[in-house]
């Protein structure tokens, strides 16, 4: 093989050698095949091919296979091959997957055409249609997935297809698929909305859950209490403090919550605001949080069609004329409800 490899005049007698010695050297009839197909010999080229692939199942002669039907413009032998390729999957089938999109760039086509029961398959193909930016193909693939895959394995770059779906602003596609992590507990199954309201689990990687923000001067940590903010009084101005989005219908809304605080006097900025994800406007702010004792309140609001992505914040915007908070939040828990 290796002298066929460097001596390309005699190449073609030097592995007709190595396979006399050795009938089973499918990559000699590989090579071989290869090299009949290119002097314009195709017939004797498949044949070799073919041999190939009846002394070596492996993933190297079904996709030799594939590559020869492909070029001989077969494409029935092509698909055929394609998914003999992918009944046997390689660590990285990135190739085999852009063969495909060459023959037909349409990720529902190709996901029909080869084996989609295998876990390997479909993890590998969603990180391909990631990889071209092929988004708007990324909610089924990643279906497969959950229903194949292993929640230790693949939960992290499930949850990545849901924050890319929620920063293109796909809130429907991004809702359906953590409603499906959700019924096949992949992650906690809390229908509530905020999703994790009582703060008690520390967040996922996920836009539908919190994002809890860590400045110099402020931070922030969940538990049984619910979540607990400390600012030191070395805080930015303006900040975040817990964030998170999520998709509602039309309709009337409050979202309650209950709050105490320490040593933080009234006024001085810290509010629930509902953000509309898309164009950044603000759709309700309430109140300034101060009490020093358990206080249940509540902010009220409107989602109007074609704007139901959106984002409820609890954030700090200093009040002019006042100096930077210094004290404890504690918010026990936050709730959205529908209302009249």
């Amino acid at each position: 093989m290796r002298l066929a490899q460097l001596d390309r005049d005699h190449a073609v007698e030097l592995l007709e050698t190595a396979l006399r010695s050795n009938p089973f050297n499918a990559q000699a009839n590989i090579e071989l095949g290869l090299r009949y197909e290119a002097d314009g010999d195709p017939d004797h080229a498949e044949k070799l091919l073919l041999q190939a692939f009846e002394v070596d199942k492996s993933f190297r002669p079904r996709w030799s296979l594939a590559n020869f039907y492909l070029r001989r413009n077969n494409m029935p032998a092509f698909w055929y091959w394609a998914r003999q390729a992918a009944e046997m999957p390689s660590e990285d089938m990135g190739a085999l997957f852009a063969l495909c999109w060459r023959v037909s760039p349409d990720a529902d086509t190709i996901s029909n055409a080869l084996p989609n029961g295998k876990p390997e398959v479909n993890r590998q193909y969603l990180k391909f249609l990631l990889a071209r930016d092929q988004l708007a193909a990324a909610p089924a693939a990643a279906s497969l997935l959950i229903r194949t895959g292993a929640p230790d394995v693949d939960r992290e770059q499930l949850l990545s297809v849901v924050n890319r779906l929620i920063l293109s602003n796909q809130g429907a596609a991004a809702s359906e698929l953590w409603r499906q992590l959700i019924q096949q507990n992949w992650v906690f199954p809390d229908t509530a909305l905020p999703y994790n309201g009582r703060f008690a689990r520390a967040p996922l990687p996920a836009r539908f859950d919190w994002a809890l923000a860590a400045y110099p001067g402020l931070h922030s940590w969940p538990g049984n209490a619910g979540l607990e903010t400390e600012f030191t009084g070395e805080e930015p101005d303006s900040c975040a403090i817990a964030e998170q989005y999520l998709l509602l219908t039309p309709g009337n809304y409050r979202l309650r919550y209950l709050y105490r605080t320490a040593d933080i006097p009234p006024g001085t900025g810290i509010t629930w605001q509902v953000i509309d994800a898309k164009s950044g406007d603000e759709r309700a702010t309430s109140t300034p949080l101060s009490s020093d004792t358990p206080k249940e309140a509540e902010l009220t609001f409107k989602v109007a069609p074609g704007a139901s992505l959106l984002r409820v914040r609890l954030g700090y915007q200093r009040t002019f004329g006042t100096p930077r908070v210094s004290g404890t939040l504690v918010t026990q828990w936050a709730l959205i409800e529908a209302s009249r």
